[in-house]
């Protein structure tokens, strides 16, 4: 039996693309949301087993795992995608959002990796971590400090979990810039941000679905960033 991939953040965006993308494959899907949203209901009839789960605290992440474990005794692949962006505010004390960033981006990956290390190794085909990570980890960014400073953990971490999961866990990010816009960005944002990259387009999430099922196909890459950003480093 094909063993499942779990998917954090699957609700929405590219975490759902790529749960829908595993699913038309018949490959079983264990998709984390925080917010149920209609989507949650079609992964559901799609075959998903979907799980809420609220990664803002260490007891949310604790609960998760125990969920998960009682689910499966293996998984084919991690993929953290689960986020959130929260810039710099002078109503909001920079501690509170450094530590929420944090505790989304760096630590709950690093728990669930840690946990769920042997239902990785347990797996009889070979198996992934992917980290979600961002182009802002090349370059910082003055409006979401926190924010891109844990991604930035994340990235690290890609580079310590490939050492220390080798030779049975391959460990991999993707580091997204623009994928897509949201329905309420203007055209002169939407211009204006195009310009940022050499190809100067918004790709849409099948970008990055084929990047994350490359990285699941190929037996020799790991402990490597993919720059998911049109060129932009060039600009």
């Amino acid at each position: 039996m094909t063993t499942p991939i779990l998917i954090t953040g699957a609700s929405q965006r590219i975490g759902l693309a790529f749960a829908k993308h595993c699913l038309e494959r018949d490959v079983p899907v264990i998709a984390t949301y925080r917010t149920h949203r209609p989507a949650v209901d079609d992964l559901v009839q799609a075959g998903a087993t979907c799980l809420h789960a609220d990664f803002a605290s260490n007891a949310g992440v604790d609960a998760f795992i125990d969920t998960l474990r009682a689910q499966t005794p293996t998984l084919r692949a991690i993929i953290h995608n689960a986020s959130d962006w929260l810039p710099e505010s002078p109503d909001t004390d920079p501690a509170d959002v450094m530590a929420a960033m944090m505790q989304i981006h760096s630590t709950t990956p690093y728990r669930i990796n840690l946990a769920c290390r042997d239902l990785l190794e347990n797996s009889d085909t070979p198996t992934d971590i992917v980290h979600m990570t961002d182009y802002v980890v090349e370059k910082g960014s003055a409006k979401h400090i926190a924010y891109a400073a844990s991604k930035a953990a994340l990235d690290n971490l890609t580079l310590s979990f490939a050492r220390l999961l080798s030779p049975a866990v391959k460990v991999n990010s993707i580091a997204p810039s623009l994928i897509m816009f949201n329905e309420g960005d203007s055209e002169a944002y939407r211009e204006k941000t195009l310009k940022k990259s050499l190809l100067g387009i918004a790709p849409g999430e099948t970008a990055a679905v084929q990047t994350l099922q490359f990285l699941l196909d190929n037996p020799y890459i790991t402990g490597r960033r993919i720059g998911l950003d049109g060129g932009r480093n060039l600009v």
